[in-house]
Parts: structure tokens; C-alpha cells; sequence
């Protein structure tokens, strides 16, 4: 039963929201981590959020067009913030920012544009250091995010975000990364990490106020190794990312959001651990929120089973497991900024089953169980997407109907990038009574 207190919550959330201002996004590519988290994180909190429709965004294959995408972007408001991904503007999009052939003077006439809108309302944005081998013209984009830091130093943007992408071993990026740090302006962040971003930036306009956050590390001895794709250390990542999202790491307990990073160890033993931390907060009036990072691209089933089984999941603020170490921990971090300035509770809720189905269903269960139904290969044969997309739906389903403080029912599922490795979904929320 949704109580009293949270039925006047939500309407004291909505009388304040009924002024607030849109945002505008531009996400990186297509991709529901870029596009739909990023959105969704930003509705939590905010009136309207414009994005464009996903025809417009840059896909594995091809790229944003140009033309219709600024066009998009010259039609909406400027009453509110534009938080932007600069790949998307310049090449069409983060597959396309490592193999574009357009040259340096191109690229920046592509986002000449964004100087005069920026008159006109503030400007969140990011740029990426491609991952290697991948890049064809390192030196192009390094040159590009140098100049997007000028911009950013002579105002064009209120913020500027420069990340890297998944650094592996011998990765130029976290060197360029570092370089680029020494001649950093204030509004200028400089970490690793590409999908997750965009909505870094989201906090950084809807939710501004600095805060801070206590971490807990369930191997605190590893916090020190360095995380794979991040090429960086664990804690040093987990600085990085609380700064761009707004925070400062305290060791002591009256931060409003403690951090629980899940990187290794017995499972059982660290949901027991969340729940006490949960049990603690509600006394104190904080937050938890849970980033899995002990395996790349997956959840830990054992972990997320407890924690429903002990009915944990739906108090969090937020959690991530769906990428990498800088993925999860800046989504989460995201997240719960957003949270900490006020968010919609039924809204919340949503957003909560959103990331429970995709980061722990389908990343820790279901994506093996459909490769091992239709193989990869079998996607681009004829008949092969709706097979799997058929085939996903039913294994989906035996996960449903899906308890948080409300009940959601599976709608539909897709494939959008024709490939297992993310699917798109929708579930239909049904309020308690």
C-alpha cells in the first residue's frame, strides 16, 4: 500500500516540478544505456525532458546525420539546460568518433552552432579519447578535446566532461587524459568512462548543490588495483566519478549517500551488509546506493537474489551493474544525486525495476540464456532478429511480474542494435493499493 506520507510527497514533488524548466539531451548514439537511462535519470527530477527520437541517433552501423540532428536541436526550447554529447554533433556518434575521416576544421564547424546557442542557455557537454586500436586519428580527436577546453574556459560551456574509453591494457587514453588534466580550467572533469556520462552531466545541472558520499568497499583490499576499462585504480575511479557528479568522497558517516561498490568477496555476505547499511540510513535519513563491479558487463545473481529475497532492492537510491567499473559507478552516483535533490517517488520506483531488469535479469541471466538459444550468428540471418526477440520475450517473462514498492508487468522487448549484447524493453507499472 502506497502510504499517506508518500502520496503527499509526490504531490509537493509535483507542485514544485510544475515550474521547473525542460532539459534538452543529446545522447551519444541510440543505445538505451545512452539514450534511455540518461532520460530517465533526468525525468526524476524535472518537467520535460526533450531527446531526440531515436531515428536521428547514430547507430553501430551509421551514424547520426547531421543536418537532421542539429535541426532537432535548433527546434527546442532554451529555457532549460542542453546537456550534449559532443561525439554525436561531431562524428555521429562513439562507433563513428574513432573512424571518422572528417578532418579537424570540420569537426569544429560541425560544433560552431553550439558557441551561439550558448548565448542563449547553459551548455553541459563531453567529449571521448577513443579506445585503442580502434581510433584511426588519435591526434584529430586529441586536438578537438583540447579546443573543447577553451571553449569550456571562455564559457561556452558551463561544464565540460573529457572521458576515455575503455582502457585497456596499453591504452593511450588514461596518458592523454592525464596530460590534459595539467591544463584543465575548474569547470573542466577528466576521467574514465563514455556511456554513463550524459547522465553524470544530468546531475551536474538538474541537482548542482555539492554533497558528499561515504564509500564501502566489499574487498577493500583491491580498492587499490587497477579496474579493468577504467586503466586506472578502483578508489581512484570512484574519486573521479563522485567529482563529476558532484560529490566529494568522506570517510565519515554524515554523508547523505553511501556507496556500497560490490568488487569481489562472498556475495551473501556483502547483501547482508546492504541491508544493514540500509536499516542504518532509514534511522539517519541517508541514502544507499550499490554499483556491482567484480565482473564487467554482468551483475552477480547470488548478490541481487538476496538482496530481493531480503526485500532491499526497492529502498536503494539507486543501482548499476549493466558495464564497466566507470559505467556502474557513475550511473549510480548519477542517480542518486538526482535523488538527493528530490525525486518523484512512483518515478523512482520505475526507474529502480528499470535497472533491476536490465542490470541483474538481463545481464546476469538472460543474455546468456538467449545466446544459447539463438546464437549471435543467427541475428543477421533472415528471420534471425525476430527469433531472438520472440525467444527473449518468453524467457523474460518467467521473470515477471516484478515486485518493487509496485508490481510491473513485461510489455515488450527488442534488439535495437541487432545484436545480444543490450535489448530494449518496456514494463508496464501497476500501483499497489
Amino acid at each position: 500500500m502506497m502510504l499517506p506520507f508518500r502520496r503527499s510527497v509526490r504531490l509537493c514533488w509535483l507542485m514544485l516540478t510544475a515550474m521547473a524548466q525542460a532539459q534538452t539531451l543529446v545522447p551519444l548514439d541510440s543505445r538505451p544505456a545512452t539514450s534511455t537511462l540518461p532520460a530517465a535519470i533526468a525525468s526524476l527530477g524535472m518537467q520535460a525532458v526533450h531527446v531526440p527520437p531515436r531515428a536521428l541517433l547514430g547507430t553501430a552501423r551509421q551514424g547520426a546525420d547531421y543536418n537532421q540532428l542539429l535541426a532537432w536541436l535548433q527546434a527546442q526550447p532554451t529555457t532549460g539546460p542542453l546537456i550534449v554529447s559532443l561525439d554525436a554533433l561531431a562524428y555521429g556518434g562513439l562507433v563513428q568518433s574513432r573512424t571518422s575521416t572528417l578532418s579537424a576544421s570540420e569537426v569544429l564547424a560541425r560544433l560552431a552552432p553550439l558557441r551561439e546557442r550558448a548565448k542563449q542557455q547553459p551548455i553541459y557537454a563531453f567529449i571521448t579519447l577513443p579506445r585503442s586500436p580502434d581510433a584511426t586519428d588519435r591526434a584529430r580527436n586529441l586536438a578537438i578535446a583540447r579546443q573543447m577546453m577553451h571553449w569550456a574556459a571562455d564559457g561556452t560551456f558551463t561544464e565540460l566532461h573529457v572521458t576515455w574509453d575503455d582502457a585497456l591494457p596499453a591504452s593511450p587514453a588514461p596518458q592523454e587524459g592525464a596530460e590534459l588534466a595539467k591544463d584543465a580550467p575548474p569547470n573542466v572533469q577528466i576521467y574514465p568512462g563514455t556511456d554513463e556520462v550524459l547522465s553524470s552531466l544530468v546531475a551536474r545541472a538538474l541537482a548542482p548543490k555539492p554533497s558528499s558520499v561515504q564509500v564501502e568497499y566489499s574487498d577493500p583490499v583491491s580498492q587499490d588495483k587497477i579496474t579493468k576499462y577504467d586503466g586506472i585504480a578502483l578508489s581512484e575511479s570512484v574519486r573521479l566519478h563522485a567529482q563529476a557528479a558532484g560529490y566529494e568522497v568522506r570517510s565519515e558517516q554524515s554523508s547523505p549517500l553511501i556507496l556500497y561498490i560490490y568488487n569481489g568477496g562472498e556475495p551473501r555476505k556483502s547483501a547482508l551488509r546492504i541491508s544493514a547499511l540500509l536499516r542504518q540510513a532509514a534511522k539517519q535519513g541517508r541514502w544507499v546506493a550499490v554499483a556491482d563491479v567484480n565482473t564487467v558487463n554482468m551483475g552477480n545473481s547470488r548478490l541481487w537474489a538476496d538482496l530481493t529475497t531480503l526485500r532491499r532492492t526497492p529502498a536503494l537510491a539507486a543501482l548499476a551493474a549493466w558495464g564497466t567499473p566507470g559505467n556502474n559507478i557513475g550511473t549510480a552516483l548519477a542517480h542518486s544525486k538526482v535523488v538527493l535533490a528530490g525525486a518523484d517517488p512512483l518515478r523512482q520506483d520505475a526507474l529502480l525495476a528499470r535497472e533491476y531488469t536490465n542490470d541483474v535479469l538481463y545481464s546476469g541471466l538472460l543474455r546468456a540464456e538467449l545466446r544459447k538459444a539463438v546464437p549471435d550468428a543467427q541475428l543477421s540471418q533472415p528471420g534471425g532478429l525476430q527469433k531472438a526477440e520472440q525467444v527473449l520475450y518468453g524467457l523474460a517473462q518467467q521473470h515477471f511480474p516484478l515486485e518493487m514498492e509496485q508490481n510491473y508487468t513485461l510489455q515488450d522487448v527488442t534488439l535495437p542494435w541487432q545484436r545480444s549484447f543490450e535489448w530494449d524493453f518496456r514494463v508496464q507499472q501497476h500501483q499497489n493499493q
